[in-house]
């Protein structure tokens, strides 16, 4: 399965030292061949999920995939301005609007719908970044609420949006205006421990239009020729295991990377349960 990684954005934790594995004789992150050690654990976390009732939970919640902060057209104007909301630095300007509505409901293209606590401005705001940081901000003049599509679990949704005014832009900034549902427990634990043949994911980043590839960021070390992912895929799920490829013996420092990785599918992803198979939970999206 064909994977593709972007070096862009990398998330960086000093740890002190390690000892990086080697051994690894698989191809770099553009790999096209499946990796044969990972897909017995693969195996084992599509057999807890398939059918079971965290599955049938899942499936009847809201469990959004990627980003769900939605930017105004033509962002963003300068260098400055992509500084400001990479380092979620905003300045309010006013006063937001309050609201006496209490639930929002997502509605999905089947017509199912779902109703959830709905998130107002100002906590919505805040889960933009606020921000009293140095540097650029973006200010924010105003807001509405409104609605987006967003991706999730169970396809594309309708979902209430509060859209920010920001200073300088003639769109709207649009920002989720509710939280996921409760995940299920998992039928399944976690690995112990993290190997070069097995590291837990990061996140969903994106899931393409038509459902057939798959973004996530994936972890790997600075000793390394970085992430890869390989995918397994079952009628009821789909299980990612990400691994370091063109590791090297040696003193290394413990540098925690993440890179985005694209995975095509054989098929839309639809309803599938997106799963890691390092946690044997399903992948989490954007916060």
């Amino acid at each position: 399965m064909r994977t593709t990684a972007s070096r862009t954005a990398l998330s960086l934790a000093a740890l002190g030292l390690l000892v990086a594995g080697c051994g690894d004789d698989s191809k770099g992150s553009g790999a096209s061949e499946s990796a044969p050690h990972t897909r017995p654990r693969a195996l084992e976390v599509a057999k807890a999920w398939d059918g079971s009732s965290a599955a049938e939970t899942w499936r009847a919640g809201y469990y959004p995939l990627g980003d769900p902060v939605q930017l105004p057209d033509g962002a963003f104007h300068s260098g400055a301005d992509k500084e400001a909301y990479l380092s979620r630095n905003f300045a309010l300007r006013g006063d937001l609007p309050k609201t006496s509505r209490k639930d929002a409901k997502v509605t999905w293209r089947d017509g199912e719908s779902l109703t959830l606590p709905l998130m107002d401005a100002r906590a919505t705001y805040d889960k933009l970044g606020g921000g009293n940081g140095p540097g650029p901000r973006l200010t924010v003049t105003g807001a509405r609420l409104g609605e987006t599509t967003v991706a999730t679990s169970r396809g594309p949704a309708t979902v209430p949006a509060w859209l920010f005014t920001i200073d300088g832009y003639d769109t709207p900034l649009k920002r989720v205006a509710l939280g996921p549902s409760k995940p299920p427990k998992s039928p399944i634990s976690a690995v112990d421990s993290p190997t070069n043949e097995l590291w837990e994911l990061n996140r969903v980043v994106a899931v393409a239009a038509d459902g057939r590839s798959v973004t996530v960021r994936a972890h790997h070390g600075a000793c390394d020729d970085g992430p890869a992912v390989d995918v397994l895929e079952t009628d009821d799920s789909v299980v990612l295991s990400g691994y370091m490829v063109g590791t090297k013996d040696g003193i290394c420092t413990a540098q925690l990377l993440a890179e985005k990785v694209t995975v095509e599918l054989d098929r839309p992803l639809g309803d599938r349960i997106l799963l890691d198979a390092f946690t044997g939970r399903p992948v989490r999206g954007a916060e």
